[in-house]
C-alpha cells in the first residue's frame, strides 16, 4: 500500500453532511466472485465435459503497476466515498527508473 495518512478531512457528498469533516481513509480491496452471476454460471457450463478451454485467455498484459483506489468514509454520517490516485511505482521500477536518471546526469 501506499503510504497515506489514516484520516483525512475531505468533502461529504451525503445529503446528510456535504460539508468538509474527517474520514477514515482504507484501500479499496476486490470482493470475492460470486458463483452465482450468469456469466460465471454460463462459463462454467460451458466448460463442462469434453472439449478442453472453450473462452480466449488473456495473456499479453501490458501495464505493470495498478491505480490505488482510496476508500473515505465520513466519520460522522458512515458514508463511503472512493478516491483514485495515480499509479503508484513498484520498488523494482523505482530502482529502473532512479538508475536511468543517474546515467543521463553522468
Amino acid at each position: 500500500m501506499v503510504n497515506v495518512p489514516k484520516t483525512k478531512k475531505t468533502y461529504c457528498s451525503n445529503k446528510a453532511c456535504r460539508k468538509h469533516t474527517l474520514h477514515k481513509v482504507t484501500q479499496y480491496k476486490k470482493g470475492k466472485d460470486s458463483l452465482s452471476a450468469q456469466g460465471k454460471r454460463r462459463y462454467d457450463r460451458k466448460q463442462s465435459g469434453y472439449g478442453g478451454q472453450t473462452k480466449p485467455v488473456f495473456h499479453k498484459k501490458a501495464k505493470t503497476t495498478k491505480k490505488i483506489v482510496l476508500k473515505l468514509q465520513c466519520q460522522s454520517c458512515k458514508h463511503y466515498s472512493q478516491h483514485p490516485i495515480k499509479v503508484s511505482f513498484q520498488p523494482f521500477s523505482f530502482i529502473y527508473f532512479s538508475s536511468f536518471f543517474l546515467v543521463l546526469l553522468n
